[in-house]
């Protein structure tokens, strides 16, 4: 038995064993209790129910980025169900009704995912066709010369309707007499969607595909308008009579004041921005106020409280309404009604869309004597939007508005103007106080703003605004106070023909916008071409805006740790050492001074991007870019890091020669069979593996590709040709260590409005 000492002694020696133990260890039980105190907080402040729309996220990402293939339905759908049964079952637990409910969020995520999948499911045209287009024209959008159609298809050539896509987008350059809601006929040239124009860049055919367009082109000569041999379905009569009323507003608003003034005027109203020129978008963007453009979420908070002011302003002028009516519902139904009228008149875009369902989710939290602008809300409008459209999620419209607001609201005590409302102070003190509110008021706002979303921008456009700031500072004020109130009174007088004034007093501030960006894009540095960073990083500085702006307790410091990591990733990311297109028809080469050098002839649009994502900020026309190439009828040839070199063959005549002494053989035409050169990327591997990089490295060369042979994507059709095989073991270049290259596809990424090709 043990003596009287025995316990001190045990005290002693356990305490000498804890402190032989490494800190982080001691620190475990402590670091647990925070967390389960936070939680606790999280919980008692309602504050976990933001992140059941992170979870349903998080499974429409899983299947956007991962599923390859058909999904049976029913088995994420019921797991989900499943999984919320359990929680309501232990919803007198503490802990596992949250984490199951969580996880019943995520499969119904994934399967709300496969279900828009399946749903828009239609033909996608696997190769180039020049055949007899007959069809109607659903939308047509002015153009700075002629016109962009989109056109539902009847029948196109002998094409079987398995085959043929059920809309296709072509441009036109003779659009007079054209419009909305013909039938017309033409010998038209039709693409498959583009896809990729490198690994992780922007997937038009992704996007085309949810917008139900299967193919893009041109039409050929003159395009006849015929009676239709059927009438037209109610739902194009119904989008292609909104559509020509959108036009004729648009040339109207255009012609009260002429120039791109009115071309700008026109795009804030109806979203047609087709008559906007490239150097008006370049100042716009600069000065970092292109959003003001695109119709989204400034345009409809800006004209939902517009709509709301003056309903409640007008009833309170009535005797007795405001005493005996509540004013407050009334005005957010009246701004309801019509934020949602505008979203209609606008297009539908999916980035208004989203606002939209954004901002009646506010106003209807009035109608129910709520906070209009919570968490909680932002939360329910993300559900909403990405139960209806999985697929925005990867793109920057819902990225860049719901992180913004998301921001906004976790810093919105920061920036209250009732800080700085000094109280029992006189008239003159109030007016001072309330001027500098509204202008810290607006600095910090756009600055908030401008921090949550520049993930987001930069990683799909490559570009930063460092004048951002003052840009939106000056903007602002001019959108806000004359620009949409404007708009909004322009509309309500168009039916009256009394709106031709009101859209001359709307180009006056909108004309002093423009001149304020092209002020700030005369700026040394206006605009500063990042490199691509990779999604890890972006998904990292992601986790972190969640952890910073959703938590109400400590555990949002949790937040510092992938952000930074995230940022590291950012400021020093990989860059390939050569870009092939993914027809084989150019490519672009590391040269001897670190920037590319461009072999044959790759499209403007896929050179574009590529100089972007390499942080090159020549324009695609610099006539620089083919210096280091040495190019005839038969081909080009150049030569990378490290002793690589490239031969990009034109003419089949050049495969004995190239092939024997390039270490890498680009072509858009079929390589012979014998070809020794390292790497073959010919017309078949590029059909199967798309747009290609290679990154020499000290361990040998790394490959990546858009695409997997055999990768099941309903947008992007089977390549018609037989898949080859997988490139030949690596083989380092010179002076290069041995090493073996597996080929790694990063997970494709949408980027809505950027030049699309």
């Amino acid at each position: 038995m043990a003596g009287p000492g025995a316990g001190t002694a045990g005290t002693g020696v356990l305490a000498r064993g804890l402190r032989a133990l490494p800190a982080p260890v001691l620190l475990l039980p402590a670091f647990s209790g925070w967390v389960s105190g936070s939680l606790a907080a999280e919980a008692a402040q309602r504050r976990l129910f933001p992140w059941l729309a992170v979870a349903f996220g998080a499974g429409a990402l899983l299947f956007l980025t991962l599923a390859d293939g058909a999904v049976f339905l029913p088995a994420p759908l019921g797991t989900g169900l499943a999984l919320a049964g359990g929680a309501v079952a232990l919803r007198a637990r503490a802990v596992a009704p949250a984490l199951l409910l969580a996880a019943a969020f995520v499969f119904l995520g994934f399967a709300a995912a496969a279900y828009r999948t399946a749903s828009v499911a239609a033909p996608v045209l696997a190769r180039t066709v020049i055949a007899p287009l007959h069809g109607f024209v659903e939308a047509l959008e002015e153009r700075e010369e002629g016109a962009r159609l989109v056109v539902r298809v009847v029948r196109l050539g002998a094409m079987p309707a398995a085959e043929r896509p059920a809309r296709v987008r072509v441009s036109y350059r003779r659009a007079d007499g054209l419009k909305p809601g013909d039938y017309i006929e033409a010998k038209a040239r039709l693409l498959p969607p583009p896809e990729p124009a490198r690994p992780g860049g922007y997937d038009f055919s992704r996007d085309a595909y949810f917008r139900g367009i299967g193919a893009v082109g041109s039409l050929l000569g003159a395009a006849a308008v015929k009676p239709p041999p059927e009438p037209a379905p109610w739902s194009l009569r119904l989008a292609a009579g909104l559509d020509e009323a959108r036009n004729a507003l648009t040339r109207r608003i255009a012609e009260a004041n002429g120039g791109q003034a009115g071309a700008v005027t026109a795009a804030l109203v109806t979203g047609k921005r087709g008559l906007i020129d490239q150097d008006t978008n370049d100042a716009l963007r600069a000065a970092g106020i292109y959003h003001v453009v695109s119709i989204s979420g400034l345009h409809m908070v800006l004209a939902a409280g517009v709509v709301f002011w003056l309903a409640r302003a007008l009833l309170a002028l009535v005797p007795g309404m405001a005493l005996a009516w509540p004013i407050k519902k009334i005005a957010a139904a009246f701004a309801m009604i019509g934020v949602t009228g505008y979203c209609a008149f606008s297009g539908w875009d999916l980035a208004a869309e989203r606002s939209l369902v954004m901002t009646l989710v506010m106003l209807g939290a009035i109608l129910v004597d709520r906070p209009a602008l919570s968490l909680r809300n932002l939360a329910l409008a993300a559900l909403i939007s990405l139960a209806r459209e999985p697929e925005g999620l990867l793109g920057p419209s819902f990225q860049m508005s719901f992180g913004a607001v998301a921001g906004l609201i976790a810093c919105a005590r920061l920036i209250d103007g009732r800080l700085w409302n000094p109280e029992g102070a006189g008239p003159i003190a109030r007016g001072l106080a309330w001027l500098l509110a509204t202008v810290v008021g607006t600095l910090a706002t756009t600055l908030v703003a401008q921090v949550a979303t520049a993930p987001f921008a930069t990683y799909h456009f490559q570009t930063v605004q460092p004048f951002g700031l003052v840009g939106n500072a000056l903007t602002l004020p001019l959108v806000s106070l004359v620009v949409m109130p404007a708009a909004v009174l322009g509309i309500l007088a168009h039916p009256f023909a009394l709106d031709r004034p009101v859209w001359w007093t709307m180009g006056l501030a909108v004309r002093g916008m423009i001149d304020i960006s092209a002020w700030i894009e005369s700026f040394d540095r206006a605009t500063v071409v990042l490199p691509a960073f990779g999604a890890g990083a972006l998904g990292l500085m992601t986790v972190a805006l969640l952890l910073l702006v959703l938590p109400v307790s400590g555990l949002r410091w949790l937040g510092l740790a992938p952000g930074l990591v995230g940022l590291a990733l950012a400021a020093s990311p990989v860059r390939p050492d050569l870009y092939v297109d993914r027809e084989g028809g150019g490519a672009a080469l590391r040269g001897a001074d670190g920037r590319l050098v461009v072999l044959g002839k790759p499209p403007a649009f896929v050179l574009e991007q590529w100089l972007k994502a390499d942080g090159d900020g020549r324009s695609r026309d610099d006539p620089g870019l083919t210096a280091g190439a040495a190019c005839d009828k038969l081909g080009c040839v150049g030569r990378g890091p490290q002793g690589m070199s490239v031969a990009l063959v034109r003419d089949k005549r050049a495969f004995p020669e190239d092939c024997a002494r390039a270490t890498v053989v680009v072509t858009r035409l079929e390589a012979p069979p014998g070809c020794a050169a390292t790497y073959v990327l010919d017309r078949k591997f590029l059909a199967a593996h798309g747009s290609t990089t290679l990154r020499v490295t000290a361990d040998g060369v790394v490959v990546e590709t858009a695409k997997r042979p055999g990768e099941a994507r309903p947008w992007r059709p089977a390549p018609a040709v037989t898949v080859p095989a997988p490139p030949k073991p690596v083989a380092p270049a010179p002076n290069a260590t041995p090493g073996p290259a597996a080929p790694a596809v990063p997970p494709d990424e949408e980027a809505e409005g950027q030049v699309e090709p």
